[in-house]
């Protein structure tokens, strides 16, 4: 811890201040309700205990020396600083959440929540925000274990209430020159002779055969984005989110596989609480405000 002992007061600060925003001492005098001579004073001393010359009287005004002016805008960014603490304070004691963590299922467009946050942040009192992907059981961990404060899951455990926000769509796809790319009727017994890209489950119990369509080959990778990448070098075909391929299908370059039946997998998303009982004001106002983006 350092030992450094400030020679300077927050007091001083705000009142140097006063007197650059107002342009002279008797302006501020009057707007902070204290003494020319009070304010005069403590500026003076200001100057002394740092030894250099903040402010220099021309006429009836005061102005800003090139040391003066580094040393406002430094002293805005503290007086900013001293009340966003007593701020923070005052929140905390409210029982406005210091930190909020919301678990997404991977395949889930997130555009609308990148939305609500944006609307939060002027609200947000200093709270920080985690946003991470969850992959199928670490979904539902994030909420039995309140490993989240909110989840957007595609499954309601047992017990577990959620709003539906929309529905998304998994679409069987490969890349254009791959074999499965050129038939007209796909049976699963044609997929299992080809490689087949899966995301991991990312939760503490896996459950690894998820999506798998029985292909011989298969490789496990860590996100949609990866997957992406290998299909348009051409390996294998995947399970990969409408939002994500949307511009490739239409461009050609990737093709959705023409299944007898199943090339569409369709999921709900629901908003999760994971404990209600413990939900503060800015978990309750992050709530509303992807409810908004959704429903409204």
């Amino acid at each position: 811890m350092s030992r450094y002992r400030a020679r300077t007061t927050i007091e001083q600060w705000r009142i140097f201040q006063a007197v650059v925003h107002c342009g002279s001492y008797a302006q501020a005098a009057k707007e902070l309700n204290k003494s020319q001579s009070s304010l005069n004073h403590a500026v003076t001393k200001l100057q002394a205990q740092l030894g250099v010359q903040l402010l220099e009287v021309r006429g009836r005004k005061t102005h800003l020396t090139s040391i003066g002016q580094v040393m406002h805008r430094r002293s805005q960014l503290l007086m900013q600083q001293v009340e966003d603490l007593e701020q923070l304070a005052h929140s905390l004691e409210e029982g406005w959440e210091p930190t909020l963590t919301i678990a997404v299922e991977h395949f889930h467009p997130k555009a609308k929540i990148y939305q609500a946050l944006k609307q939060f942040l002027p609200h947000s009192r200093g709270t920080r925000v985690t946003i991470y992907d969850t992959v199928l059981s670490a979904t539902e961990e994030a909420i039995t274990e309140a490993e989240a404060n909110l989840v957007i899951t595609p499954e309601l455990p047992r017990g577990v209430l959620g709003t539906c926000l929309c529905y998304s769509k998994l679409i069987l796809v490969a890349y254009r020159q791959h074999p499965l790319a050129h038939l007209s009727q796909i049976a699963y017994d044609d997929l299992t002779q080809h490689l087949q890209l899966v995301i991991r489950d990312n939760g503490k119990h896996p459950n690894d055969s998820h999506g798998w369509l029985k292909a011989e080959q298969r490789w496990t990778l860590s996100s949609f984005s990866e997957a992406l990448e290998l299909l348009l070098q051409g390996l294998g075909f995947a399970w990969l989110p409408e939002h994500l391929v949307t511009d490739y299908l239409k461009s050609g370059q990737l093709v959705q596989l023409r299944m007898r039946r199943g090339a569409v997998r369709q999921f709900a998303s629901y908003l999760v609480v994971s404990r209600p009982q413990h939900q503060g004001p800015a978990g309750a106002l992050l709530e509303q405000l992807i409810l908004n983006q959704y429903l409204n």
